[in-house]
């Protein structure tokens, strides 16, 4: 069922946003248990409980059950694997690393996608957005200077956490490449649920390397995450079918907002000078990739027009 909405960006804006706010709630269960169960386990009922929302999305768009129908199981293999692997880091990069330090690194994402997108799908990309991919990636090495040499009397910082979140950061490029790939063939409720399928089975198969039965109280942590992460991923879909990505997409940023509020106020950590001098390079490179895929898109549209021959049956 094709629910596309246009002439409604507002709406679209603010779809967005309220998923960062999904997006931030989830990363901040995560943070309150990662330090006490595996990084599998949780990422397991992150996936798992996801479907919840995501299947009652499917059947919104009345998709259920012909979501599950796919000529491409093998591409959705390889997406969730890579997916999958991208999150298990990212939640090791949560039990050591400041919430906010983590969603900043993470930020690199966006920027090795381009790079992906070029060498494995062949995608032409032009000087300027490889200028802005150095420059974020230059970013991204300023906030790891305070891993790799901080300052003398600082309080100690996990380099390895830091080294799992660029590592998630790396992977979840791979995903989105991949995804990518999908998105020409697929519909993106088929390439979700089997994401998140795949990724809780992988993820179950962590299970005799050391889970830990969860206290009472975080079965609402890790059941909440995955409800969280669901519908942070349904909201974020639905954005886009009200506006175009070029003005939906810089509104990703703002969970760097919720990753400093929430670190400070319910971590006790205060991002370094460092940090956010870092996040706002990788943010403003960022930015100039989207506004360069907003202005390509245009010239496109203008050459296929171009190239379209008149009838002449209308005025000239």
């Amino acid at each position: 069922m094709d629910m596309t909405v246009s002439g409604r960006p507002f709406t679209g804006v603010a779809l967005k946003i309220i998923s960062t706010v999904a997006f931030a709630g989830m990363a901040t269960l995560i943070k309150y248990v990662a330090d006490r169960y595996p990084a599998g386990e949780v990422a397991f009922f992150r996936s798992a409980f996801a479907l919840i929302p995501v299947l009652i999305w499917a059947a919104w768009l009345g998709d259920f059950p012909t979501v599950f129908r796919t000529p491409r199981l093998g591409g959705h293999l390889l997406r969730s694997i890579a997916g999958g692997a991208s999150m298990f880091f990212g939640f090791t990069a949560l039990a050591l690393l400041p919430l906010s330090d983590a969603t900043a690194i993470g930020y690199a994402s966006p920027l090795l996608t381009v790079v992906f997108a070029a060498l494995l799908l062949g995608e032409r990309i032009w000087i300027y957005r490889w200028s802005a991919v150095i420059v974020g990636l230059l970013g991204v090495m300023v906030i790891l200077s305070d891993y790799i040499a901080p300052t003398p009397g600082a309080p100690p910082r996990s380099l390895v956490g830091a080294g799992a979140s660029l590592v998630g950061a790396l992977l979840g490029a791979l995903a989105a490449t991949q995804t990518r790939r999908l998105t020409r063939i697929e519909p993106t409720d088929t390439i979700v649920v089997y994401f998140s399928l795949f990724t809780a089975l992988f993820m179950l198969a962590t299970s005799p390397f050391g889970w830990v039965m969860p206290a009472p109280v975080d079965w609402l942590f890790l059941v909440g995450c995955g409800i969280c992460g669901g519908l942070g991923q349904v909201l974020l879909t639905l954005s886009y079918r009200y506006g175009d990505a070029s003005l939906i997409a810089p509104f990703e940023y703002v969970s760097m907002i919720w990753a400093v509020i929430i670190s400070v106020f319910l971590f006790d950590y205060v991002p370094t000078l460092t940090v956010l001098i870092g996040s706002a390079i990788v943010i403003a490179a960022g930015l100039f990739v989207i506004y360069r895929e907003h202005r390509l898109g245009i010239e496109r549209r203008k050459s296929k027009q171009a190239q379209t021959p008149t009838s002449g049956l209308g005025p000239q």
